[in-house]
């Protein structure tokens, strides 16, 4: 229900925003000039910081007020930001957020290496806040986005991977620190594990629908909007839904050409294929998938009582899906 008081979730946040901003800021700072520079272009270049906020609204919406909410906020950004790292050093990818990556500016080998510092420090992060089920979260979560990293590794450049494969690496490798993020909410609040799951459960749906919608923009976007390359998935051989439908609706000379830019990661014919991928169909239906996803993830939100921060989590739930960038 949304009626004229309704606040925008980045406004009702704000404040606990720049609280979190300067954990960042000030856990970012190490004795090694580079470290500094590297961490500072990274976080400089801004992003979304839906999952930071996902832990702040799930904390304020299940009543809790304590300052740990800030300091794991702030952790998750780090993660985010060492897989972020890491992920472009693998691709190869050379803009993101509008600007050159940090391999393109500074190396792979910083790259790596300051995606590492930003990883332990998240570890030192949550420790600090002194709560074995913080650590247990986490640590899972880390895991299984490494695996999903390596999982998707293994799907490059193959145009016969399933679609049930394709999703499990979403979950994995996306959807699994949205999970945790909502998750922590719940697990400093003290919920009960019915309310900590159906938390757990809305991270994993939003960040689905997240990562679909990341997906389609490859083929519908701009450059300038993006922030990142259009068409960079086809040049690294991913296989995403956008191109399985199209393979599975088009032609076969159209799934002949779609299965050879996969094997080969070539963008001579980008314009060709997203033609394809539009005239399929295959954009609608991902954001159609996305769009069933964030549905599953507003289910999750009855177990929540009713605030402005339960509110402004749906409102997320629709963003995710309409955004353009």
């Amino acid at each position: 229900m949304h009626d004229s008081t309704h606040i925008p979730a980045a406004q009702l946040v704000a404040t606990d925003m720049r609280e979190v901003d300067a954990v960042i800021r000030r856990r970012l700072t190490s004795d090694v000039a580079l470290v500094n520079q590297i961490g500072e272009y990274i976080i400089g270049a801004g992003g979304k910081r839906m999952r930071p906020m996902l832990v702040i609204m799930f904390a304020r919406a299940l009543g809790f007020r304590g300052a740990e909410q800030h300091e794991l906020a702030a952790t998750v950004e780090f993660i985010h930001t060492a897989t972020l790292l890491h992920d472009d050093v693998v691709d190869e990818s050379s803009l993101r957020r509008g600007r050159q990556t940090a391999n393109a500016l500074f190396g792979n080998a910083a790259s790596v290496l300051v995606g590492d510092f930003l990883y332990s420090r998240a570890f030192q992060m949550m420790v600090s806040v002194n709560r074995m089920r913080v650590l247990e979260v986490l640590a899972d979560a880390t895991n299984v986005i490494a695996e999903g990293e390596v999982l998707q590794l293994m799907n490059m450049h193959d145009p016969d991977i399933a679609v049930s494969e394709y999703l499990r690496v979403i979950r994995f490798k996306t959807a699994k620190l949205f999970e945790a993020s909502a998750r922590l909410g719940a697990v400093l609040a003290d919920a009960s594990s019915d309310v900590e799951e159906a938390c757990a459960a809305y991270g994993r749906s939003l960040g689905t629908a997240f990562q679909l919608v990341d997906d389609l923009l490859d083929y519908e976007g701009n450059t300038a909007e993006l922030g990142k390359n259009v068409g960079d998935d086809l040049r690294e051989g991913k296989p995403t839904l956008p191109l399985l439908i199209a393979m599975e609706r088009g032609t076969a000379g159209e799934r002949e050409l779609i299965r050879h830019a996969i094997e080969h990661g070539e963008v001579a014919r980008l314009a060709e294929i997203v033609e394809i991928v539009r005239h399929t169909g295959a954009i609608a239906a991902t954001r159609e998938a996305a769009r069933r996803e964030a549905d599953q993830a507003a289910k999750q939100l009855e177990h929540l009582p009713e605030s402005e921060y339960r509110e402004a989590l749906l409102e997320f739930c629709a963003r995710s899906v309409e955004r353009s960038s």
